[in-house]
């Protein structure tokens, strides 16, 4: 009998408008970049992704079955599609087609008791009801991303302020982009609950660790593992948070070798240019050595 810690991601795919393949548009979005990266460290994989006919067609699907992960396809009328535009000043989004919701009855009976979740909405795909979906036992993560976006197709993204909801509120981590922080959103003493986890990343400038006791909130910086020239920024916090949750289910319990492992892998990441590009185990492994060696000598 297989013993692996086992994940369950849940969330729409992504088409992103890309002029440099065929196709005109490459796979992404948070199920399945999270996905796959977990799988590669080790975990057991089952990706609940959310598709358009197109997207249901994609290699990088079988890129994500190659690497061991378990797919199901949920096929949605509408899917999200937006082009990413890399400015001087961040990323901005053009919406191309929002999401229909990813219902909770398409979650197979076998996949409701894993060791963890990691929820990825990227338009509003997951609706309350998916607080519920998963025994209190399951650790359960969300990309907070998807939650904060207000989509209008042909617009540009706009972001709102982070709200508290049944969906933030039944999280044992929660991660979020800086860029993704606007005004209007409660203090973090007021947004977490006891014994939550919440994980800011920024790029280039790193990430934060932070954490509420329900008396006082206690925070860790990790600098990015090292510091890259970004190629593509797309699908690096989604590194971050599967590599984070993955060692952390991994090695048991909070550690700082979690966000070690997080910020080597995202800065990984934004060397690539597409899913068929993510870091592997051994491109970990080289980088951690690295580092090892440059801190013993």
């Amino acid at each position: 009998m297989e013993d692996r810690q086992t994940l369950v991601a849940v969330g729409a795919a992504t088409r992103d408008i890309h002029p440099d393949d065929p196709r005109g548009w490459r796979l992404g979005g948070t199920v399945a970049y999270s996905s796959l990266v977990a799988a590669r460290l080790g975990l057991r994989v089952r990706a609940l992704v959310g598709v358009d006919d197109l997207a249901a067609t994609a290699s990088e699907l079988d890129v994500l079955r190659e690497a061991g992960v378990e797919v199901e396809l949920v096929r949605l009328a509408t899917a999200p599609v937006f082009d990413n535009q890399q400015t001087p000043t961040g990323r901005v989004q053009l919406v191309h087609s929002t999401s229909d919701p990813l219902p909770l009855a398409a979650l197979p009976a076998a996949w409701r008791s894993p060791n963890a979740v990691l929820l990825g909405p990227v338009a509003g795909e997951l609706s309350e009801d998916w607080s519920a979906a998963f025994p209190q036992a399951t650790f359960v993560a969300i990309a907070a991303q998807g939650l904060v976006r207000a989509l209008a197709v042909g617009k540009p993204v706009k972001a709102h302020a982070l709200r508290r909801d049944a969906l933030l509120a039944r999280a044992d981590a929660i991660a979020i982009s800086a860029e993704d922080i606007i005004g209007g959103a409660p203090l973090v003493r007021e947004l977490l609950r006891p014994h939550q986890e919440l994980l800011v990343t920024h790029g280039a400038r790193g990430a934060l660790h932070i954490q509420f006791d329900g008396k006082r909130l206690s925070s860790r910086y990790m600098p990015p593992l090292p510091p890259r020239a970004a190629v593509d920024t797309t699908g690096a916090g989604d590194t971050f948070l599967a590599a984070w949750l993955a060692t952390r289910l991994l090695v048991g319990g909070p550690d700082w070798r979690a966000l070690a492992v997080a910020a080597a892998m995202a800065s990984l990441s934004v060397e690539r240019q597409s899913i068929h590009d993510t870091p592997t185990l051994a491109d970990l492994c080289q980088v951690l050595v690295r580092l090892r060696d440059r801190h013993l000598g």
